[in-house]
């Protein structure tokens, strides 16, 4: 399986480099991350000072070739009601989308600058693994260790392990 980054906007190279680590660890499968695209057209929403999610997902789908593709951006990101996601995806769609804004979060303090650096980068890994997961017509799964377990809070991602538990793993191969 082929699986396309597609940053969308100034995504840092630590971030784009999370998430084909995280990718290649948990589908062994090959990853290509393409040039930066800009931001989609019409994916701004200045009543609610975030963008929309699905807008994302499109420009993935139209710009990766991989059989799987996944925008990555540091834009904050809502979907119809929810007031924001980390990740956006459809059941065994092609596209997908993760956003890296909330994972940082100020419950980081405390932990030093290398600590709260490794943080953000095991969430990141997790989000991008979980969205890559529904596209591979994985469900939420009700283990709260496994990576496709549903997080609204980055506590409950912290809690997650990077990979996939035994039920949701014997799915995708």
């Amino acid at each position: 399986m082929l699986v396309d980054i597609v940053p969308v906007g100034d995504v840092p190279a630590n971030i784009k480099r999370q998430a084909s680590d995280g990718l290649r660890s948990v589908y062994d499968c090959e990853v290509n991350v393409h040039e930066p695209q800009s931001i989609p057209n019409g994916a701004y929403d200045s009543n609610r000072n975030q963008y929309g999610a699905e807008e994302f997902i499109k420009l993935a789908s139209r710009v990766g070739d991989g059989e799987k593709n996944i925008a990555v951006t540091t834009k904050d990101l809502f979907y119809r009601r929810r007031n924001y996601v980390f990740g956006l995806a459809y059941l065994d769609g092609n596209g997908s989308v993760v956003s890296t804004y909330r994972l940082q979060t100020s419950s980081d303090g405390g932990f030093s600058n290398k600590d709260a650096g490794e943080i953000f980068g095991d969430r990141v890994r997790k989000e991008i693994v979980h969205e890559i997961g529904h596209t591979l017509g994985l469900e939420h799964c009700d283990n709260n260790r496994c990576v496709m377990n549903f997080s609204p809070t980055v506590r409950e991602v912290d809690v997650k392990e990077q990979s996939l538990c035994g039920s949701c793993q014997r799915q995708v191969l």
